[in-house]
């Protein structure tokens, strides 16, 4: 008997190493997701509901303007999952070819006017944005929102003289907050998550420039498996219900 109790020893760890191969873990894996500065808030909430749902798995967010992001991606940087605030920076990273399949929309947004809280200075549409003596701060043309307000004062005959074009909405967002710009064309989203500091004015001629919002997996994605099933999380009831909460339209 003192013979064999070596071999069963032997025989049960190897049983506990073949169960353990059979049964893989999601735990301590990092999924990277490049996303639109505009998907802050609800990704960031989405994203804390993912982990909760896959033991283990930390969401990293890197959040900045969609053209940037594009520009990162095709130069090498390695990143699981893109969500673009439109579909001309999604077709650049197709072209790019740093996608995995095709790309799905999963939101829609459109423009609003930040002002300060109590809107001091009685903005009431975008023509008023145009007055001498506004400062008045919009995103550069290549980033999404940037494209919009383009469209918008193309299609309005609006011509706006902004003190700045800035790399991403956040930053348009943040010069109205501070008080370094009296308006800032931004998404309606972002003057929503932004209501203790600013007021939102709605334009009707936003209704001409709509974004769609798609998201895919990135090509080689370190954590492809991962990065499928949180583009399915974004697209399902759950990330449709938080982001119509947060100010979204539906695709």
């Amino acid at each position: 008997m003192r013979k064999l109790a070596p071999v069963l020893l032997a025989l049960a760890l190897a049983a506990t190493a073949c169960g353990s191969e059979a049964a893989p873990q999601e735990g301590g894996r990092t999924l990277t997701v490049f996303a639109a500065a505009s998907l802050t808030e609800s990704f960031g909430t989405l994203g804390k509901r993912f982990e909760a749902q896959n033991s283990g798995v930390t969401v990293k967010f890197s959040f900045e303007g969609s053209s940037a992001l594009v520009q990162k991606l095709t130069q090498g940087a390695k990143a699981d999952v893109f969500a673009s605030a439109d579909q001309a920076n999604m077709d650049k990273a197709a072209k790019g070819e740093v996608l995995d399949g095709q790309p799905s929309v999963f939101a829609t947004n459109r423009l609003a006017i930040a002002v300060g809280k109590g809107n001091p200075l009685g903005i009431k549409g975008l023509a008023d944005l145009a007055q001498d003596g506004l400062t008045v701060v919009v995103c550069a043309p290549q980033v999404p929102c940037g494209s919009a307000a383009k469209k918008v004062q193309q299609s309005s005959g609006v011509t706006l003289k902004p003190a700045s074009e800035e790399q991403d909405v956040k930053s348009v967002l943040a010069k109205v907050q501070s008080g370094d710009a009296d308006a800032g064309l931004v998404y309606v989203t972002d003057a929503t998550s932004a209501a203790a500091k600013v007021d939102k004015v709605d334009f009707p001629e936003a209704a001409g420039a709509i974004n769609d919002y798609p998201i895919a997996v990135v090509k080689d994605a370190p954590q492809a498996r991962l990065a499928g099933l949180f583009r399915d999380f974004v697209l399902g009831a759950e990330g449709k219900n938080e982001l119509a909460k947060a100010g979204f339209g539906a695709p």
